[in-house]
């Protein structure tokens, strides 16, 4: 993990006189999963746009990819895959139509369009489901195929955003496989999560507080260091000296 796929430096944005997101700092290396978690109102959501280049900081510094954080946001956006719990995939269209939709819309030609296709549906057993409705699949099915959509174009990045959340915990853990796959294979995952127990699957993580990383080191240390059994221990302590709600 010697590569630094992204290296932040005291970020920070303001609205007005809230400041939501409070001069962070750290970096992620290539392959890495890191877990960034935090109560609502935290501020996650505001950073991970901030990373993904829809919203400009009001200050500090970051490298996405390679790519400064203010000159290049298209190249981030052609360099990273997304997905998020609330909008992932069109479910009026089947599911051929939004492998097609989203690798267009990351650039792939129709040549890569049609080998990435067919081996995505084969990889995920979709082949009787490739010309239904997404609207037709199971929660689980339709989290599995997204965060492989987000990934088609062999990003440098994958920001996910909750991406387990409403599903069960035997299809959280085949979710979690998918992710070791992409890591392995060399895709830093920097993923947002409700659930302490996916905090453990992580190489690293981050908690906010108001705006700021209170704590960031493996699972292992932060237990260690807040003398916690468990990671729900480690996120409660910190989260009750947030004074900012929702």
């Amino acid at each position: 993990m010697e590569d630094q796929v992204i290296i932040c430096e005291k970020l920070t944005k303001r609205f007005g006189d809230f400041t939501a997101v409070n001069q962070i700092s750290f970096t992620v290396s290539k392959g890495e999963i890191f877990g960034f978690l935090g109560a609502n109102g935290a501020g996650k959501t505001t950073a991970m746009r901030m990373l993904c280049g829809l919203s400009k900081p009001t200050s500090g510094n970051a490298l996405i990819a390679g790519y400064d954080i203010y000159k290049n946001t298209e190249r981030i956006k052609k360099n990273i895959g997304y997905m998020s719990q609330r909008f992932s995939l069109y479910e009026d269209l089947t599911v051929a139509e939004n492998i097609r939709f989203f690798g267009g819309i990351y650039g792939l030609s129709n040549q890569q369009l049609k080998i990435k296709s067919e081996a995505l549906i084969r990889k995920l057993h979709l082949q009787s489901e490739a010309n239904s409705l997404v609207a037709s699949l199971p929660l689980g099915w339709k989290q599995k195929l997204a965060f492989s959509v987000a990934i088609i174009h062999e990003p440098k990045i994958v920001f996910l955003d909750e991406p387990t959340g409403g599903v069960d915990p035997i299809t959280r853990r085949q979710f979690w496989e998918l992710i070791y796959e992409a890591a392995n294979s060399g895709i830093t995952v920097f993923v947002t999560t409700h659930y302490m127990d996916e905090a453990e699957y992580c190489n690293r993580i981050s908690i906010m507080v108001d705006g700021s990383i209170e704590a960031l080191d493996t699972t292992a240390n932060l237990k260690k260091k807040y003398d916690a059994v468990t990671m729900d221990d480690v996120f409660y302590q910190l989260a009750r000296t947030a004074r900012r709600g929702e």
